[in-house]
């Protein structure tokens, strides 16, 4: 004796096949496509102008450190000492984005 769905399908005509079939692709289909696209939508929503707002301080931040060492140091790093600033700025910008990659590695914690 056959299963109850084998007699379902024998019953069912090509058509109603044929569209059951084409139901079951589109249900596929949007579910691997349109629902990962949402959830990339929700992270690029909040990612992306997170990451625009930390490049631009990240710039600023360091703008700051050299021009403040180079106005507020004046006459002691002239001459051949003229790159010091441009290092510290350097180091501040290298430290801050190595913190910022260490915080978005780590796995968030859950409540």
């Amino acid at each position: 004796m056959a299963p109850d769905g084998a007699k379902q399908n024998q019953e069912q005509g090509p058509a109603e096949m044929i569209g059951d079939i084409w139901q079951l692709v589109r249900d596929y289909a949007k579910q691997e496509t349109i629902d990962p696209l949402k959830s990339i939508g929700n992270f690029l929503k909040w990612g992306l102008p997170g990451a625009v707002l930390l490049t631009l301080g990240l710039l600023f931040g360091s703008l700051a450190i050299l021009r403040g060492l180079q106005d507020e140091t004046g006459e002691s790093l002239t001459g051949s000492l003229t790159w010091v600033p441009y290092l510290v700025a350097l180091v501040f910008a290298l430290i801050t984005a190595a913190l910022a990659a260490l915080a978005i590695k780590k796995p968030a914690r859950t409540p």
